[in-house]
């Protein structure tokens, strides 16, 4: 980890996570890529601390592992299944009350992890000061 970025260490993911080790370390380097396009990984990202951002994009990079193995598999099903049926096949999927962000992320066990995990970064933090604002009346 240099200049404040973290590196992708393939080893170390797949150490973390034995599940992916059907993919090639150029899909892992290609899938690291598009997780920091979902969270900033320079000086200027909101999460500082190196070891957190690697966390986060270590499990990024499992979520987006997990539903590209999803869909390899044949399986297009967006949402979590809601009901099945085995005469005559049905199956439902649903979202349920999530808000718009959150339904991308809880697909995958991983998703849902991160999401619950950056909660402190998703709230703002409104300060009221007792300064009046200088207004020229003339």
């Amino acid at each position: 980890m240099t200049d404040n970025v973290v590196e992708f260490v393939v080893a170390e993911f797949r150490e973390e996570y034995p599940f992916f080790s059907e993919l090639t370390d150029t899909q892992l380097s290609s899938l690291f890529r598009k997780a920091c396009l979902r969270l900033r990984n320079d000086a200027k990202s909101c999460v500082k601390d190196i070891e957190v951002r690697k966390e986060f994009l270590y499990l990024i990079v499992a979520h987006l592992a997990t539903l590209q193995s999803q869909v390899d598999a044949g399986n297009m099903l967006v949402g979590r299944l809601s009901s099945a049926s085995e005469g005559s096949v049905s199956i439902s999927s649903e979202y349920g009350t999530l808000g718009s962000s959150e339904k991308w992320w809880v697909q995958t066990p991983y998703g849902a992890k991160f999401w619950q995990m950056t909660a402190i970064f998703r709230t703002s933090l409104y300060v009221v000061t007792n300064f009046p604002m200088p207004v020229n009346r003339r």
